[in-house]
């Protein structure tokens, strides 16, 4: 009865450790393309969506690293995130071409991509690749670091504003 339900909570890993990184080895001595992609994803919208169906494009599993609640509040300010973790890894956990979704407490992903070492590290078009945490791994390891452009007119930040005007 709970089939896609236990499905999709089956997809979230809460503390990255030793069988995440065995499940991205299998992967790749499968021959597939692990792909890393990380945010906040609070209040998911159109552009997240986009940009994380455009990740997932460009291998065969797509891991998502999750800022935690902690991690967000540091990142973004008091305030954030307007939606808890869980709630945030079960939406993006939803998603089909979602294959893991794993939280990390710290700032960065830089230790989660070192435990994974994905084949292809993915961020949003406003970071450089000179700016981008973890590249080092991905590219010593022989990966790829992409960027990939923002949808403009849709931003979390901007949903939250317009949602304030409203209620003023």
């Amino acid at each position: 009865m709970h089939g896609k339900l236990d499905f999709i909570k089956s997809k979230i890993i809460w503390q990255p450790d030793e069988h995440l990184q065995r499940l991205a080895a299998i992967w790749k001595f499968q021959h597939k393309k692990v792909v890393f992609t990380n945010g906040c994803f609070d209040i998911l919208h159109h552009g997240h969506i986009e940009y994380l169906a455009k990740a997932a494009g460009h291998g065969d599993y797509l891991v998502v690293g999750l800022n935690s609640d902690a991690s967000v509040r540091i990142i973004k300010g008091p305030g954030r995130p307007i939606l808890d973790q869980e709630t945030r890894a079960m939406i993006l956990a939803s998603m089909h071409f979602i294959h893991r979704v794993v939280l990390f407490e710290q700032d960065t992903p830089y230790e989660l991509i070192k435990l994974i070492k994905p084949d292809v590290l993915i961020k949003g078009g406003d970071y450089k690749p000179s700016e981008i945490v973890g590249a080092d791994i991905v590219k010593a390891n022989g990966g790829k670091v992409i960027t990939i452009e923002f949808i403009k007119g849709f931003s979390t930040t901007s949903i939250i504003e317009k949602l304030r005007k409203k209620e003023g």
